[in-house]
């Protein structure tokens, strides 16, 4: 019996070990597929504060709202159709999410490469036909 004291608080840290393992790994997933919705909403309300607020030149603007809702987000393109239109001429806007990256939190093995995972390209287009119809449009570009 004396050959056996201390076995048991070794095996429960070599479990330990493995059970938060596996809980923080199910955690960073879950992370993950939340930036991915997040990233698709923010791709979806950059398209329409764009479009409501009928401006060609408000990049940064764009940016700012899309980073209330992720704000891992450093870069967005913006692009009007047809291209080089202005305001009144436009037909749609398409935004894009450039350069999104994922970072892990979890003590996997190999860390260092897995410490920036990228993400996939988000993009938006949305027709013009939906400009200026919210009744709330001042509110919104404000």
């Amino acid at each position: 019996m004396k050959n056996q004291s201390g076995a048991t608080a070794v095996e429960f840290a070599l479990v330990m070990i493995l059970f938060l393992t596996f809980l923080l790994g199910i955690t960073d997933f879950s992370r993950m597929l939340f930036t991915w919705n997040a990233a698709n909403e923010a791709t979806r309300a950059g398209a329409r504060y764009a479009v409501v607020c009928d401006d060609t030149t408000k990049q940064a603007v764009v940016l700012a709202k899309m980073q209330t809702l992720l704000p891992q987000i450093t870069g967005i393109s913006l692009a009007w159709a047809p291209s080089g239109c202005t305001a009144s001429t436009c037909v749609g806007v398409t935004v894009t999410i450039t350069g999104l990256n994922y970072q892990w939190i979890s003590p996997i093995a190999g860390s260092a490469k897995l410490a920036a995972i990228p993400m996939p390209v988000f993009s938006t287009y949305l027709p013009r036909e939906v400009m200026r119809q919210d009744p709330n449009s001042a509110a919104i570009c404000s």
